[in-house]
Formats: C-alpha cells, structure tokens, sequence
C-alpha cells in the first residue's frame, strides 16, 4: 500500500467540504433511515444504496463514495469535493478513471455526544457477503474494541496521555479532549499516515510517533496510557496481520505493556488495556496475570468480560482474515487447534485491565469475573474503584465519611401482600451494573450515606434504632463497608 501524503491547505478544504455536506453520523443515520443503517453494521449496502442511488446532494454522494464504496460520476463528486478531486488522487485517498471516481480509503464520520469527527481508515472488507481481502499493514476503522476502550477511558482532566497502538487515531481524539497534550504511538507507517490525517481534519493536536511499545516514549512519564494493543494469540507461522497480531508469543504483548507501564505513568497515573490472555489448560488464569502485576507495584483492577472456548476463538479469527469457507481453512483450522494443545492453552480470557500508580506499602490488586451488563461508558467506575482503594487504605472505612452512589437503586421484593419484603437488594444503573443483596443495616446504611456522617456514626445510630449492640455491630459490618467501597457502592 502506498503512503498517503496530503498537504496542510488540502487537508483544511476537505473538512470544509465535509462539513458543508453535513458528513456526520447523525446526519448519515438520518437520511438512510434505520433498517438501511443497521444493514451497514451487519456490511450489507443494499438498503443504502437503494436510498441514495437517485440522491444527488453532497451527503449522498458521499455516503455512496466512501461509506458504500461504490464508484461514482466524477460530476457529482466534484460537487461534493470542489477541486479536490485531483489533490485526492495524487494524495493516494480517491482514484479516477473514465469519468468515475473511487474511494482508496474510508472516511467515516464519528463523534461523540459533543463533537462531530471523521476518521479515516482503510476500506471496510467483506462488503455484501464479498471476500475478506486484508493485506498485513490494514487499517482498522471503528470497531467494536475500540468503541469499548473508548467507553472505558477515564475522562478526567491530563496533562500528558498517551494512545499507545493508536491505530487510525480514534482513541487520540477522544484524549485530545481532557488533556494538553497527546502522544499516539504504532509500528504499522500506515496506520500513523492516517492517524496524522485524522488528527488533522478534526483540528486535533497529537504528537504521531512510529515505534513498538513504550520505545517510542521511553523516559517519558503519562497521567493516562489508553491501548488496544493487537492482542490475538495465533500460531507464529504464516502472514501476520498488524492491527491484530504481533511478533511476540502468546499474550506477551498485554504482559509487556503490564509490566512497562510503572516507569510510564506519574503518580496517581492510569494505565487502562482493552485486553486479551490465556487461560492455562493447567492452571490459575488469575494467578499468570498476578504475576505480571504484582512485581509493578500498581493498583490494578482486573475484569475478565468473557472467556471464549478455543473452536469459537480459531473460528473467529479466521473469519476476520477471510479464511472461512476458502482454501485450506479445514487445515487452517487443525493447525490453530494443534498448536494451542501444544502450548498448553486452555481457553481465552477478553477484559480490562486498569492500572494505577500510588506509593503505598501494599498495593491493591482486584482479579475478577464480571459478564453481567454495563451500561453506558465506565470510565466513571474506573475513577471511583482509585479513589476508593486510596480511601480504604487511608484507615479505617469506619472512620471515614462515605456517600452512596447516585445511579444506586434499592428493590424490594417478596409475596404479594406481605408486610416487609423478602430479600431487598441494591443495584447500580450505570456502569458495571452490579447487585447486591442487603440486609436491613446495611440497606440503613446505604440510605443515610450522604457525606456527612461517618460509617462508625451511622452503624451506631442504627444499632440504637434497632436495639443492637453497638461494638457488636461495627465489628459485624465493617467488612460490609469495605465490600460495598470496593464494588462501588460506596464513594469516599
């Protein structure tokens, strides 16, 4: 694949042209209608093609050029890009020949709830049930792991972040809107050509450097790491497809960038993984990434989202390099199957892994399990999990002054017409939207948690109210009061 090369003037035209067309996502979403729109995330262009094949505005050109991927009269895109066709062309983003023209690359919008961006990466395969045909330096576009690791990014003020495997630039983005500067990092040179374009049409200032984990930025220290490295465990032999796999064994690299992330981060500094590791076909999955943690010395909290069997996980990614269903995909296959038995890989393990650097004597590391449902970004359970593991190991959560998390919600249940209910229970709406079942101190104690009073204050009011004994109860629900912290019920 060729380098991309667009001057700083054509650059600033093309997004005037972008935005005069009103090439945005909600604007996408609305001419196309819903059912055609859901065609496109399953890669079908029927739907929308039979909507905007007689449309003429600057918006349906566009979608039908870079969204469908269809060849269109070069009339019509020189009313949509006035005098850019030429500079798009040399630039390596269009091609045109014999009166029509081309999309080279894909230029998609996407935002957030504020903004408006474009992202430009390289042309969606497998359009329309057509083969998957990826070469090793693809450029992935908005997926479903970087919308994830989008979610789970902490949004607080930073002054330095870094979007290590940045990839066409979606998490820069992002970052560029809580922090002073941006570094984003990768090996593939393609990926950083677009990387820099996407910065550049969006306004966005991001420091784009070429090089393999932390060496590009070695020396450097970062209030926030974000990354979704290319973390699928595959055999070595074969064609090796940059955005999704490297030259590191196994699950190496989430294990390099675990244990780099110390010397990177400042204090009170997040590393935050969207992540992949093996499961042990004679072990502890938990044990194998306490190992590469503890020696850090970090605060880390670890959620396992999903655990996929080995014939689900081959299957998957042959699928995506468009091997399923072609030429040797049965050997293909065997071979995946034959070399995880040999390695001694059990299954494979999908999640988080957050990381935070605080000088404590001992650091606090939380394994879990978490497949219940999340809700809306969690970024915001990030942040609570390091305030709260500086509050409990401040000392004792009696002593400190708590408040229950506003999107907590209490549910009593029971049979009809009884008097109390049977069990009552608190669940959380936002986030990691955990429930716990409580009993009636702890229930008083959610509801009165309102940062005035302290945990010990409160249980001594309710033993008073319920004819308890005092010492009795403080020693009974202490560890209720750090469970309820830990789970984020609770916020110091």
């Amino acid at each position: 694949m060729s380098a991309l090369t667009t001057d700083a003037a054509t650059v600033r035209r093309l997004a005037a042209a972008l935005r005069s067309a009103d090439f945005t996502a909600g604007a996408v979403y609305a001419l196309l209608g819903a059912e055609a729109h859901a065609a496109l995330g399953r890669n079908e262009t029927t739907p929308a093609d039979r909507v905007t094949r007689e449309a003429d505005s600057p918006l349906a050109v566009l979608i039908r050029l870079f969204t469908l991927q269809r060849p269109v009269p070069r009339a019509a895109v020189d009313s949509a890009l006035p005098g850019l066709v030429e500079p798009l062309t040399c630039a390596g983003l269009l091609a045109a020949d014999g009166g029509e023209v081309r999309a080279l690359v894909d230029l998609r919008p996407y935002g957030d709830e504020e903004h408006d961006w474009w992202v430009v990466c390289d042309l969606t395969p497998g359009l329309d049930a057509g083969p998957v045909e990826v070469g090793p330096e693809h450029v992935l576009g908005i997926s479903e792991a970087s919308s994830s690791l989008a979610r789970l990014v902490v949004r607080r003020p930073a002054g330095r972040t870094l979007d290590l495997g940045t990839g066409c630039g979606v998490q820069a983005l992002h970052l560029a809107q809580h922090s002073g500067a941006v570094v984003a990092t990768d090996v593939n040179a393609r990926a950083l050509d677009m990387a820099r374009l996407t910065a550049a049409l969006n306004g966005v200032a991001v420091d784009v450097r070429e090089g393999s984990l932390y060496e590009p930025v070695a020396g450097e220290r970062f209030d926030l790491i974000a990354s979704n490295p290319p973390f699928v465990v595959s055999p070595p032999e074969g064609e090796r497809l940059v955005y999704r796999e490297t030259g590191f064994a196994g699950d190496d690299v989430v294990r390099r960038l675990v244990e780099g992330a110390s010397g990177q981060l400042t204090e009170g500094g997040l590393c935050q993984l969207l992540a992949a590791w093996i499961h042990p076909a004679d072990g502890s999955w938990r044990e194998r990434l306490a190992a590469w943690i503890e020696p850090t010395g970090l605060d880390a909290w670890v959620v396992e989202r999903e655990e996929v069997d080995l014939a689900a996980y081959t299957e998957m990614w042959l699928a995506d390099s468009g091997h399923r269903g072609g030429p040797g995909y049965a050997e293909a296959y065997d071979r995946w199957l034959g070399w995880f038995a040999a390695q001694g890989i059990g299954s494979m393990g999908f999640g988080w892994i957050n990381l935070c650097r605080a000088e404590r004597v001992t650091p606090s590391v939380r394994i879990e399990e978490y497949g219940g449902p999340v809700a809306g970004p969690v970024g915001a359970d990030v942040q609570a999990w390091a305030e709260g593991v500086d509050a409990l190991s401040a000392g004792d959560p009696l002593d400190r002054a708590w408040r229950t998390r506003p999107d907590a919600v209490q549910i009593e249940a029971g049979p009809v017409g009884a008097e109390d209910p049977a069990t009552i229970s608190v669940r959380l709406t936002q986030g990691l939207r955990r429930e716990r079942t409580v009993d009636t101190v702890e229930a008083g104690l959610l509801s009165a948690s309102d940062g005035d009073l302290t945990a010990g204050q409160i249980l001594d009011a309710l033993a008073h109210l319920l004819d308890l004994d005092a010492a009795a109860v403080r020693a009974q629900y202490a560890p209720a009061v750090t469970d309820l912290a830990a789970d984020g019920f609770l916020l110091p």
